[in-house]
């Protein structure tokens, strides 16, 4: 029947009340939005575009499993830092000042990065930064990710010293990834447990020079055992290559920022015949027995990646686990939590099982993990994977 002038204006109506009122309905389920930054360019960015690709296939198990936070789904926002503290600093900048106001951000990748973002957390909101080399203050609203140097290189040098190689070559890079390691190698050495270990050559070099071949020869000079190649990137390239070009035919160990298939690949052709890296225990090896439920937080992260033109290396593992606890917390906590409640439900938390370990916050404040959680790994170029060759703590597989 056709409608009389009073039942067709109530159909105009209710069609502008769906039009005025529909889209609040798909408001809530509007995606929640938590911002990473990342060196997605300049010299950083193999760490920082295998760190978003992570993230982003984090996102889409968290859709695919129908996980969200009350109600809404999670979206991650990308923002380029460019591999550069001041330009990290401004975009932390505008995303603290948004509005509404974020409760956590997440990034950057490297050391210089995150320690310039960090001053702008003093209030929150809590930044998680993918790098393991800063080293927040305990209480404050900043974390670090996986475990710190320090833990790397004593794990390292406690596999050396089982293994008999006590006599170290050492070069690091100038920046302060390099200069971080550097300081604590040093300390190491000298604590009573390494006493029988030797610094026997020592050298440092720039990010940007092409060749560090004079630093090489001159640590060949001490006839060391075994080398430690301390820099992130690029660079490790130049150190490799050197190494090659010297003859220097010892074993290798670097930092797990290294841990990459694209530097294996890029490096295949001059990569030191044994590399060992100290990591915590994301890789699949049947020689480690891990805690039943973070076998089980492992499969979950190799999941994510079936189908994906992309396989999970070490900087999937720093961005992974930091995500996650992250949303975790804001499932936990009410709609519209504080920057404080975010900060003191991490600060507090015990037994969050992630693929790097099972964390405890309170009794390693700001990363809840500890020495514990290293392994030291052994490039197999014919698997094109990582070997893991030691017990936690980097105690050598009794052969």
């Amino acid at each position: 029947m056709p409608m009389t002038r009073r039942q067709s204006g109530l159909a105009f109506c209710l069609a502008a009340a769906l039009a005025v009122f529909g889209p609040q309905k798909v408001r809530a389920a509007d995606s929640f939005d938590i911002n990473v930054v990342l060196p997605l360019t300049g010299g950083s960015a193999f760490l920082g575009k295998a760190e978003q690709q992570a993230i982003q296939q984090l996102e889409k198990l968290l859709a695919s499993e129908g996980t969200d936070v009350h109600g809404r789904p999670v979206r991650f926002v990308f923002h380029d830092d460019q591999s550069n503290p001041q330009t990290a600093v401004q975009l932390a900048t505008q995303i603290t000042r948004s509005s509404p106001a974020p409760a956590v951000v997440l990034g950057s990748a490297v050391v210089a990065m995150c320690n310039a973002m960090a001053p702008l957390m003093r209030r929150g909101p809590v930044l998680y930064c993918f790098s393991p080399g800063i080293y927040p203050q305990p209480g404050s609203f900043v974390f670090s990710t996986s475990v710190a140097t320090r833990d790397l290189a004593s794990s390292l040098l406690r596999y050396f010293r089982l293994r008999g190689w006590t006599k170290i070559g050492l070069i690091t890079s100038t920046d302060a990834s390099g200069q971080d390691a550097l300081k604590h190698i040093k300390e190491l050495v000298a604590i009573p447990e390494n006493k029988d270990l030797q610094l026997v050559g020592e050298a440092s070099f720039n990010p940007s020079d092409v060749s560090a071949a004079a630093q090489i020869q001159r640590i060949k000079g001490q006839q060391p055992q075994v080398l430690i190649a301390w820099t992130t990137g690029a660079p490790v390239g130049t150190v490799f290559k050197a190494i090659t070009d010297a003859g220097l035919d010892v074993p290798v160990a670097t930092t797990n920022g290294n841990m990459t298939y694209a530097q294996m690949a890029q490096y295949a052709s001059f990569l030191p015949k044994e590399l060992y890296i100290p990591s915590s225990p994301w890789p699949a090896d049947e020689k480690i027995k891990l805690p039943p439920e973070v076998e089980a937080a492992k499969q979950r992260f190799f999941k994510a990646f079936e189908g994906a033109e992309v396989q999970p290396d070490s900087p999937s593992a720093l961005a992974w686990d930091p995500a996650v606890i992250s949303i975790a917390a804001l499932q936990a906590l009410p709609p519209n939590s504080s920057a404080e409640q975010v900060r003191a439900y991490i600060a507090t938390h015990k037994g969050f099982v992630g693929i790097n370990g099972i964390y405890d916050f309170e009794k390693h404040p700001q990363r809840g993990l500890d020495e514990s959680n290293v392994l030291i790994t052994r490039w197999n170029p014919s698997k094109k994977f990582w070997d893991v060759v030691s017990e936690p703590r980097g105690i050598p597989f009794q052969q």
